[in-house]
C-alpha cells in the first residue's frame, strides 16, 4: 500500500475555530495580506489564493462590494473584476507555467458556490496529466505545494515584476 504524507493538512483538520463573516470582506478589511492569502488589492477587487484549492496556484478574484449578483456591480466594478482575472492569469503564467487555465463562477448554491453570498471568479491553472489515478479512482486531489509556498512564489513575482 502506498502512503501519501501531507503533514501540513493537520492544521486544517484540527482547526475547529471558524471566523464569522464573509471570507472576501474579511480579507479586504484585514491588514495581514499573507494570513488572508491576499496577493493583489485593486481599486474595486482583490486577488487571493483559494485556501481549499483544486490545484496549486488556484486563485480567486472577488469584487470589494459584497454581493452575490453580477447586476449589483456598476461598470467600473465589473471592469476592475475582469482586469483582475486577466492579472491573475498573467501572474499564473509567469509563476506556474500552466498548460491552460480554467476560469469560472458558481453563482448560487445550486451552481456549486461555496461562498454564495459574495460572488467571485475562480482562476485555476491546469497542466496535462494533472488529473491522475488518485482523482479518478479515489476522489482525492494531490496538491504538491503548500499554500504558503504558493503564496511566497506568487508574491515574489508581484514584488519584483512591476511595470
Amino acid at each position: 500500500m502506498e502512503r501519501i504524507w501531507a503533514p501540513w493538512r493537520m492544521s486544517y483538520i484540527s482547526n475547529t475555530e471558524h471566523e464569522d463573516g464573509c471570507i472576501f470582506c474579511l480579507a479586504w478589511e484585514s491588514s495581514d495580506d499573507q494570513e488572508k492569502l491576499v496577493l493583489v488589492r485593486r481599486q474595486h477587487s482583490l486577488i487571493m489564493l483559494n485556501r481549499y484549492p483544486y490545484t496549486c496556484g488556484h486563485l480567486m478574484v472577488a469584487p470589494v462590494r459584497h454581493t452575490a449578483e453580477m447586476n449589483d456591480l456598476d461598470d467600473d466594478q465589473v471592469l476592475d473584476l475582469i482586469k483582475g482575472v486577466r492579472q491573475a492569469c498573467d501572474l499564473l503564467r509567469k509563476v506556474a507555467h500552466p498548460g491552460g487555465i480554467n476560469i469560472g463562477m458558481n453563482l448560487g448554491k445550486a451552481a456549486g458556490a461555496g461562498v454564495e453570498e459574495h460572488l467571485h471568479i475562480h482562476v485555476v491553472p491546469r497542466w496535462n496529466g494533472d488529473t491522475n489515478f488518485m482523482t479518478v479512482t479515489g476522489s482525492v486531489r494531490v496538491i504538491p505545494e503548500g499554500l504558503m509556498e504558493s503564496y511566497a512564489r506568487l508574491a515574489e513575482v508581484l514584488r519584483t515584476d512591476k511595470p
